[in-house]
């Protein structure tokens, strides 16, 4: 049978309606932490978010309330690697990746361009989006903990207190 039964899809619109609320409000109590990118744990919550309500929707052996069950344990995982990354410096190196300078006063860092998978292009289009037409006007070009190139012009980049604690800064 191509379409299954009209009891089939019935469960599917019910179960996906209840579960997609029962996530929202889950995630809302959780807090905005809970989906910001910081790490690759978060990208692995999210994956097993979608993963379990995609299994609640489709397989009618798993009730409603496991899967709401098995969302609330991720987010209390997810609670809990974030309260100890904020009160645990070791714990936050463990579980994530430290900030690393790509680009400082112009000079490309072509090492820890290699190490982080980065190439030239992929920092010339951060360069434009940040309104940087001339690669000497760059202060310093970060690749951040969750993938995304920060950008500071040379005009704002001060005592370079910022980049302290960044992988590669002298």
């Amino acid at each position: 049978m191509l379409a299954g039964s009209e009891l089939d899809v019935l469960r599917i619109v019910g179960v996906g309606v209840l579960s997609y609320i029962g996530m929202v409000v889950l995630l809302r109590l959780s807090g905005n932490r809970t989906l910001s990118k910081m790490n690759s744990f978060d990208l692995v919550v999210t994956v097993a978010f979608g993963s379990t309500l995609a299994s609640v929707l489709i397989d009618e052996k798993i009730p409603l309330t496991v899967g709401l069950v098995a969302i609330a344990v991720l987010i209390m995982l997810q609670f809990i690697v974030t309260w100890l990354s904020v009160r645990s410096p070791g714990f936050n190196r463990l579980v994530k990746t430290r900030p690393t300078l790509l680009m400082l006063e112009g000079q490309m860092r072509k090492d820890a361009m290699r190490r982080v998978r980065v190439t030239e292009d992929e920092i010339f289009g951060a360069l434009r989006k940040h309104g940087i037409g001339d690669m000497h006007k760059a202060g310093a070009v970060v690749m951040e903990s969750d993938g995304s190139l920060s950008v500071i012009a040379c005009s704002q980049l001060g005592d370079k207190a910022v980049l302290h604690r960044v992988d590669g800064y002298p």
